[in-house]
């Protein structure tokens, strides 16, 4: 029996992660959950939205999942996911985007990873004013964070059988930083032959997505184009309610909805949990667990394409807890 952490997060977070542990639960697939809270809801007992005990059980159990978190204003972290990943190394963020039938969106059929290094670039936070009018941010890019990320993204090529590694950069600007992320990724792509290797600047990368995605496969980005890319790849599939994201580190893997709390609808039993349900997808497969891990993501594509049992933002009228109901159901019946 493994043991995961389980972070139910705040606002909705607790409704979607309680219906993503009873679909995983009803797989057969034995788990001990060491339930940890972190969040807004934390701050007055704790006097911080990731407590002590959170790192500890993470650290202990090498694989966490975790629903969304609203981190408080004033609290010193600038994200309680970004502190999460610093503190674990977290380095590779995995970011799937895969067309669902059923699902409303602009371009049908799109089968896209997105690999976003995740502890370097601008997107570090590594700023500071200068004087009173300017302020300055640091680009930092290594040689073994660009060769970390890039041997992790051709690795989940050749596992997953994907055809092609995209580059993304602006190396035609920014000829240290993103020329380096660009030259390193080059150079392990060469350790992986039968992995097509390209790249693409940002810009047009952004564009080359809106019109015509099929041209690609497994995207290898720096921190910040990652952030920006991944948002846009799960806009053309439907938006963040249904797409899953991963963190990874050397031993430890943080699985998580990457959507907001939407504390409006708290407790409201109303929110789509598909996107924590998927990511509970990508925990089983870290797990070895891939009988249980297909058939939760077939029965999940079998519910959402039927359409009858789906919350409000995928054309239905039922709630959370229902919809999860009604996945159990299909994956039991087979």
């Amino acid at each position: 029996m493994r043991t995961v952490t389980l972070i139910p997060g705040d606002g909705t977070g607790p409704e979607l992660t309680t219906a993503m542990r009873r679909i995983v639960e009803a797989t057969g697939v034995k788990i001990t959950w060491d339930v940890v809270d972190a969040g807004e809801g934390v701050m007055e007992k704790y006097g911080t939205p990731l407590p002590k005990n959170v790192l500890d059980s993470i650290a202990r159990t090498k694989v966490a999942i975790k629903g969304p978190i609203t981190t408080p204003v004033g609290s010193g972290f600038r994200s309680v996911n970004v502190a999460i990943r610093k503190e674990f190394d977290l380095f590779a963020n995995l970011r799937p985007c895969l067309y669902m039938e059923g699902v409303k969106t602009p371009i049908p059929n799109v089968d896209l990873v997105v690999v976003r290094e995740n502890t370097e670039d601008l997107y570090a936070g590594v700023e500071h004013m200068v004087g009173k009018d300017a302020a300055e941010s640091i680009k930092i890019i290594t040689r073994a964070g660009s060769e970390r990320i890039a041997h992790f993204a051709f690795e989940y090529a050749a596992k997953h059988a994907r055809r092609k590694v995209t580059i993304v950069h602006k190396a035609n600007i920014m000829k240290c930083t993103d020329g380096l992320f660009l030259q390193v990724s080059r150079e392990v792509a060469k350790s992986y032959p039968q992995i097509e290797c390209e790249d693409r600047i940002v810009d047009n990368m952004c564009m080359q997505l809106v019109q015509k995605p099929e041209l690609y496969d497994v995207l290898l980005c720096p921190n910040l184009y990652g952030d920006i890319i991944s948002d846009l790849c799960a806009g053309l599939i439907g938006g963040l309610g249904v797409a899953p994201g991963a963190n990874y580190g050397k031993d430890i893997a943080v699985f998580e909805a990457i959507h907001g709390s939407a504390p409006k609808y708290k407790g409201q039993n109303k929110v789509n949990p598909t996107a924590v349900i998927l990511s509970s997808v990508l925990l089983l497969e870290h797990l070895n667990e891939g009988r249980a891990a297909d058939r939760i993501a077939k029965s999940v594509r079998k519910v959402v394409a039927e359409g009858k049992k789906v919350t409000y933002d995928l054309g239905g009228t039922a709630g959370t807890s229902e919809y999860a109901d009604e996945v159990i159901r299909v994956m039991e019946k087979g």
